[in-house]
């Protein structure tokens, strides 16, 4: 099985807060980006690769080649799955992938969305998302770095 350390939610996916404090926090050797934008665009991959921590190897992998792939992990890496969307993560939780807790960090204020805990905005299909996770056991977790306190998950249901 797979040692997934972290799986985070995060508009930015590998940047600053990521890179500098949620990798080291929690002894992540390898940052796998799952996104199906990202996994073909070179150049957003070489700006997070300029961000990521040195100590880290990256993966920019389509959710279905991340559901495909990570079950062939080595023991000895400490994967920190980070998707954009609550959606990519419920592709990943149904196709297999065993995430037991979803970290959810920034999803940016946009049209359609509201705003219901310090970072995080939301509209009804996220909600449906994290619904769903939470139906199939997925513990939720609203922080924004780690010496921050948990928000309370039920802001997202309101």
């Amino acid at each position: 099985m797979p040692n997934i350390v972290l799986t985070r939610i995060d508009n930015r996916l590998i940047h600053g807060q990521v890179a500098t404090q949620w990798s080291g926090v929690v002894g992540a050797n390898l940052l796998l980006v799952a996104n199906d934008e990202v996994a073909g665009n070179k150049m957003r991959q070489g700006l997070m690769d300029m961000a990521a921590p040195g100590y880290a190897q990256t993966r920019y992998w389509t959710i279905q080649k991340t559901i495909e792939t990570i079950h062939k992990a080595s023991d000895r890496q400490m994967i920190f799955i980070i998707c954009e969307t609550p959606e990519d993560v419920l592709k990943l939780v149904e196709g297999g992938v065993p995430i037991k807790k979803v970290n959810i960090g920034n999803m940016h204020m946009a049209e359609g969305k509201r705003q219901v805990a310090t970072s995080v905005a939301v509209d009804d299909k996220d909600v449906a998302a994290f619904k769903k996770l939470r139906d199939l056991g997925v513990e939720l977790e609203i922080r924004r770095v780690p010496q921050n306190a948990s928000e309370d998950i039920e802001k997202l249901f309101k």
